[in-house]
């Protein structure tokens, strides 16, 4: 800023020295606070030189760790010796740029100490002493004045005493007589003479203490007022030289810094990725041979060629394989072009992000590039697939699908037993086990779909499809009685009788015949009536053999004529529970319901019908297949939700169907392994007046596959961490034999411990 005209603290201020030294004094002592500022400053960047220079010795000693295996890979197949990548290259000389700028960090913090800190200690020292000398000068000028002041002060007083004493004489003159009148008169005279000269003397020093005062406030003073402002304006110009020099320091240090980042600047860009890809390719390139196509290899009991059959029950298998194919290989095509469009558009937008013309976030971007070619990749498979399926067939035998009259299918539940018109078996299942032609009625398993003759009539009417049922039937069974298979008495016996599961029982677990009486060889006693039970033995240790069981037939008392049959459960009858103990749902499928709720049981626990035969089941209005419930768990409804809970965390308020099967045998049927009931009624109300803690949960099947084990032995459990076994108990097993002897096996939602070797595994 620019001063018209230069202030001067002695015309100005006048007798301001108390106040002009104080503010000099300020400044001066400012100096320290510059200079100590600068000393911390130098600190910092010596602290920031040294992180610098340890953060690149750190990262020195990991890139000549890494150096060979980024630049070559961890196996390359030529020694590279001392060679590192182009980006190796450059990180180096990112490092070494760091350890520049760390030893310019450092001579910067030198310097800011050695020419900023000590030379303003320094000045400060020299300032303060011309201060004071300033001081000392104007506390000897105020001394004078002071004395000049008191010789003033003295005269009057001189002054004042004569001019008593003159009155006084004259007091005597005029109070004296004749003989002493002239005495007095003489001696008043000379008082006056003498009081005259004091006077003189008195004006004479007002007149010299004037003068001094006059030369203290306007020569003294002023002169000494104008040094100090000479002083502390010197101490300002010295201050700005020494900023002047922290600047030129500070920029000479940031301007090498800036060669180093500029030179840093030239060589990133000389880092082509292609240089990296080419040294890794020369130092890993090796022989490869691309592996051979799979060739058709025989079955070691089937011996034959690698040649496609081409009988007629082969050609319609290839005639119906064809016409799907051909007719989902359109489609596939449209779709296969919609998802490459979809796939370059998102890759455009990728390359807009990468220029900056689009704002979007590029890893969003290609989340969406993948998920659009996985599926793009997955109908592309299917494409393929159909073209090498069309192009295979139709190069051995030709186009098969021209001319061929297809049938109508579509996927049928079957809620009556319903035969095959192909193979003319039962096709069993309620949830889309087969399918029905729309225009002639041709009814076919799942897995005869592809073997069906494409000969459909054309659409039918309904006596027409009858027709052609019973046709149909009879050609299969005629067929099949030739080949030694099952004759048509399937056709004559539309349904069936309780007789009929007398075979059908075979199949169910020994546990609905556990008193069926055994020989000691294993075999089965001859008589069909239920002997006294044979006390058995089990060895303490580990039997020396498993025996295995023998399935025996059921007993008479399980076969009942078809008027001992109860009365069917009504359509639309539910089944009611209510819950035990409350359950939260952890996994999928499963459903939340609280303690106390009502619910209507929807598929019981699959327990109940594993262990049935199908003819039992199709009395139950089951059907033989896996879909039924999880060993342990039951499908309930609550309200308008639907799920799983556990089957011990419900009690069954009306009957279920498996207890509806409980119905065929008689009153003294011994109780079976396989009871539907996971835990009983007394137990779970004891539970309830308990702790209310619903008991474990049996695993469900989608968790893992279920290992079952059956009871070779009778066993009494010793404690409440042992299960109670009877000969041919089936347990689902938890952990077979740790090294203890004993497992740990599950059973109405309970796992506890039993003898290893009292178990096998069926």
């Amino acid at each position: 800023m620019e001063v018209d005209i230069a202030p001067q603290f002695g015309a100005e201020l006048k007798d301001g020295f108390k106040s002009v030294n104080a503010w000099v004094s300020g400044g001066i002592a400012w100096l320290d606070d510059i200079q100590q500022f600068y000393r911390e400053r130098s600190a910092i960047e010596k602290e920031y030189s040294a992180k610098l220079s340890a953060l690149a010795k750190k990262y020195y000693e990991k890139k000549a760790r890494k150096v060979s295996s980024l630049s070559v890979g961890d196996t390359p197949t030529v020694t590279p010796g001392s060679l590192e990548s182009a980006s190796m290259t450059t990180w180096g000389v990112q490092l070494s740029t760091l350890e520049s700028r760390a030893s310019e960090h450092d001579q910067f913090a030198g310097a800011l100490v050695s020419q900023l800190a000590d030379p303003l200690k320094t000045l400060a020292t020299k300032y303060e002493e011309l201060r004071k000398l300033h001081g000392d000068y104007a506390a000897k000028l105020e001394k004078e004045r002071d004395s000049q002041y008191a010789e003033l002060r003295k005269q009057k007083g001189k002054y004042d005493s004569v001019c008593q004493e003159v009155e006084n004489r004259r007091k005597k003159s005029d109070s004296a007589f004749d003989h002493g009148k002239s005495k007095a008169r003489n001696a008043f005279e000379q008082q006056q003479v003498e009081m005259r000269n004091i006077k003189n003397t008195y004006i004479i020093s007002i007149n010299v203490t004037n003068k001094q005062k006059e030369m203290y406030y306007h020569e003294y003073v002023p002169e000494l007022l104008d040094s100090l402002q000479d002083l502390s304006e010197t101490r300002v110009n010295k201050l700005n030289s020494i900023w002047s020099l922290a600047a030129s320091i500070e920029a000479q240090t940031l301007s090498r810094s800036t060669e180093y980042m500029k030179h840093l600047s030239a060589e990133i860009p000389r880092n082509n990725p292609l240089l990296d890809s080419m040294m890794f390719v020369r130092h890993n390139a090796g022989g490869w041979q691309e592996p051979g196509d799979f060739q058709f290899e025989p079955s070691p009991v089937w011996l034959d060629d690698g040649s496609i059959a081409v009988d007629d029950s082969a050609s319609t298998f290839l005639r119906n394989v064809l016409t799907k194919t051909k007719a989902s290989l359109g489609e596939y095509r449209r779709e296969l072009d919609k998802k490459r469009k979809e796939v370059e558009n998102a890759k455009t937008v990728r390359r807009n992000i990468r220029e900056g013309k689009d704002k979007r976030d590029e890893v969003d971007v290609v989340r969406a590039v993948f998920a659009i070619q996985e599926a793009m990749h997955d109908i592309e498979r299917q494409k393929v697939s159909a073209e090498v399926e069309v192009s295979t067939i139709t190069s051995v035998v030709g186009d098969l699908s021209i001319g061929a009259r297809n049938h109508n299918f579509k996927s049928q539940t079957f809620k009556i037993p319903t035969n095959c018109d192909l193979c003319g078996d039962r096709i069993w299942g309620l949830s889309a086990k087969g399918f029905d032609c729309r225009d002639c009625g041709y009814t076919c398993h799942s897995k005869c779909e592809m073997k069906v003759p494409a000969d459909c009539p054309g659409e039918q009417t309904k006596e027409e499809k009858k027709k052609l049922k019973e046709e149909r039937q009879k050609s299969t069974h005629t067929i099949t009685s030739s080949n030694g298979a099952a004759t048509g008495s399937q056709q004559d016996m539309p349904r069936l009788g309780r007789s009929d599961t007398v075979n059908s029982m075979n199949t169910l677990s020994s546990g609905y015949s556990t008193t069926a009486h055994r020989s000691i060889s294993g075999g089965m006693s001859p008589t069909m009536e239920d002997p006294p039970p044979v006390e058995k033995k089990a060895p303490a240790p580990a039997p020396g053999a498993r025996r295995n069981r023998i399935v025996a037939p059921p007993p008479a008392q399980y076969i009942k004529d078809d008027d001992d049959l109860p009365p069917p459960t009504p359509k639309g009858a539910e089944v009611k529970g209510r819950m035990l103990y409350g359950y939260e749902a952890n996994g999928e499928g499963e459903l939340t319901v609280p303690e106390g709720r009502d619910v209507a049981i929807l598929e019981p626990d699959g327990r109940s019908y594993a262990n049935l035969s199908p003819m039992f089941q199709i009395l139950l209005g089951a059907t033989l297949t896996n879909d039924y419930t999880d060993a342990g768990w039951m499908k309930v409804r609550a309200g308008s939700k639907e799920g799983l809970v556990p089957s011990s965390y419900v009690e069954v308020l009306t009957a279920t169907p498996p207890t509806t099967a409980s119905t065929f045998s008689s009153s003294n049927r011994p109780d079976s392994t396989y009871s539907a009931s996971s835990a009983s009624t007394t137990n779970l109300h004891a539970a309830v007046a308990g702790k209310k803690k619903g008991p474990a949960v049996a695993p469900k099947r989608g968790a893992k596959k279920l290992k079952y084990v059956e009871a070779l032995y009778d066993y009494t459990a010793q404690s409440e961490a042992e299960h109670s076994m009877a000969e041919g108990d089936r347990f689902v097993l938890i952990n077979m034999d740790a090294g203890d002897g004993w497992a740990d096996v599950e059973k109405d939602g309970v796992v506890r411990s039993v003898p290893a070797n009292y178990i096998q595994q069926v």
